[in-house]
């Protein structure tokens, strides 16, 4: 199974068009087509069909894609390692959610970046549920996800905590007294994929089943651009909007008959990686407010 094989196969899977696919790769079409032929006889399973809205995934190709990905990553990985290695006695790998990235962790890591100048640092903003694969596949050493790793041979402890919020820009506010979960289903949701496991269920929960939402992104941090613009109301974690609820562009709307769960995030490590338990350990020192002036915790 090459590299040219798999670039090709994801490459197909996203433009759904052997013609785009060969432009974009500066091949000839039969050559796309002898790649996946290739890698079809490799899996012995069929994994695209051509119809006339052009080429689609088979339940095979979908159940593949998810493999290649994670192959290319790991050898993305390798390569970048192997270079930075060259170049840095060592390197610190951080996953992290948007969330949590952007309220939490990004002063510490400022702080690592400037004093650390012997380590790379690589930082990746993801979904919880992706970041915790990676770390289990080593393509990074440190995850802060909204999900724990119960895995013996990692350590996952909580990292820090927050609390949803309904927000929606004052002059569309229509429930200026509180709302009720009946009434949610009414208003214009604005529906992010924050994969937040049991706050995650919990958004999901208050809708209908199979609600059908006529907004829906996946990264938190665009959805506050969306809230400002008067688009509708959406649930974001506190920390990430409190300028603007100071500032009096976002307002709060209370719950009337349902509880808001906490929003906890946790900090995942390999156990027995020096660099990135000595990082957790700054991190926990900092966040609990343990940090003494000009110490970073790290070694």
């Amino acid at each position: 199974m090459d590299s040219e094989g798999l670039q090709t196969f994801l490459l197909l899977a996203d433009l759904k068009n052997f013609t785009r696919t060969a432009e974009r790769l500066f091949v000839s079409q039969s050559t796309v087509t002898n790649r996946i032929a290739e890698l079809e006889a490799e899996t012995g399973k069929k994994l695209f069909v051509r119809g006339q809205g052009g080429a689609e995934l088979t339940e095979e190709g979908k159940l593949f894609l998810s493999y290649a990905r994670r192959i290319r990553e790991l050898e993305e990985s390798f390569v970048r390692e192997v270079n930075a290695s060259s170049r840095f006695a060592r390197q610190l790998r951080v996953g992290a959610i948007n969330a949590v990235y952007e309220s939490d962790l990004f002063p510490l890591l400022a702080d690592f970046f400037a004093e650390r100048r012997d380590v790379a640092l690589k930082v990746v903003l993801g979904h919880s549920l992706d970041l915790l694969r990676m770390l289990q596949d080593s393509i990074i050493d440190v995850a802060f996800t909204y999900l724990p790793l119960k895995k013996a041979e990692f350590v996952s402890e909580k990292f820090s905590s927050d609390t949803l919020v309904l927000l929606c820009s004052p002059a569309r506010n229509e429930y200026k007294k509180g709302i009720r979960k009946a009434e949610l289903s009414a208003c214009e949701y604005l529906m992010c994929n924050f994969a937040f496991g049991e706050a995650g269920e919990f958004v999901r929960s208050l809708f209908p089943p199979r609600h059908a939402f006529r907004f829906e992104i996946d990264n938190s941090g665009k959805v506050a651009e969306y809230l400002l613009g008067g688009y509708g109301y959406s649930f974001l974690p506190l920390k990430m909007a409190q300028r603007e609820i100071a500032a009096g562009r976002l307002e709060i709307v209370r719950p009337l008959d349902f509880a808001v769960p906490e929003l906890v995030c946790y900090r995942t490590q390999r156990r027995g990686n020096a660099l990135a338990e000595a990082f957790a350990r700054g991190a926990a020192k900092n966040t609990s407010g343990g940090k003494e002036d000009g110490q970073s915790g790290l070694v």
